[in-house]
């Protein structure tokens, strides 16, 4: 689950309580794309026990995206894993870059995500999509390209528990972010506050120490970092400096 407030920039453990419209918090969500592959569960393990908050998983098919990464039974593997050294459940962050949707959507449900998104352009009805994956007891976000509108969101953002704008062309990891991505991100905030919902923003790609926190001021509260921490030796010191930006 989600942190109930935040700490000198760092996130409490989860609480039950975690889209109660608060005070904006901050969540670090390091991506596995960007992981060692032939050791996933003890690279859960050690992110987790770095002061990670969530779990991103980035799937893709071959077909939507030119790449292709995990399915479900691996995220069934690792769900076991996906916990503080307190046995406190951390969330496991599904992002869809497939098409079609709802069939996968439905298997991650069942292999232990937490919450699942997908790509509007990759289905063809938006709103049963977003039911398929509530049906299933999991949070339900929307992804957006960096050259996608966001027009959808005003049929769909009452229905929704987080936006994820991507902030790279999806289908590979290591890329830069895009600046223009800062535009996008402000714009979804205005439309999380005016809906009056406690949706979280997460931003995915090019998400490094030096930028997350013009990310933040932006409206971003959730970051999905890849390379940027697993391709360090020391994981605790890049989330610790991501979180001393964050409450700089």
């Amino acid at each position: 689950m989600l942190p109930a407030k935040i700490n000198n920039g760092k996130s409490p453990i989860f609480t039950p309580n975690f889209f109660k419209p608060i005070a904006m918090t901050f969540c670090i969500a390091p991506s596995l794309l960007s992981a060692d592959f032939a050791r996933l569960g003890e690279e859960v393990k050690n992110v987790i026990a770095a002061g990670s908050d969530w779990i991103h998983f980035d799937v893709m098919d071959n077909h939507y995206v030119p790449n292709l990464t995990f399915g479900p039974m691996i995220c069934s593997a690792l769900k076991p894993h996906a916990k503080t050294a307190a046995g406190v459940a951390v969330p496991i962050d599904v992002h869809l870059m497939v098409q079609p949707v709802d069939a996968l959507a439905s298997a991650f449900a069942d292999a232990g995500a937490d919450l699942i998104s997908f790509h509007p352009d990759a289905t063809s009805h938006v709103h049963r999509s977003i039911q398929v994956i509530k049906s299933k007891g999991c949070k339900a976000g929307l992804a957006f390209n960096p050259g996608q509108p966001l027009d959808v969101l005003d049929w769909v953002i009452e229905d929704i528990d987080l936006i994820v704008i991507m902030s790279v062309n999806p289908g590979f990891g290591g890329q830069s972010f895009i600046d223009s991505a800062l535009r996008k991100i402000e714009d979804v905030r205005r439309r999380i506050t005016a809906s009056g919902k406690n949706i979280r923003l997460e931003v995915d790609g090019g998400v490094k120490v030096d930028n997350i926190r013009q990310i933040a001021d932006a409206g971003a509260d959730t970051f999905v970092a890849g390379s940027a921490i697993f391709g360090k030796p020391d994981y605790k010191a890049v989330v610790d400096a991501m979180r001393a930006s964050l409450a700089a």
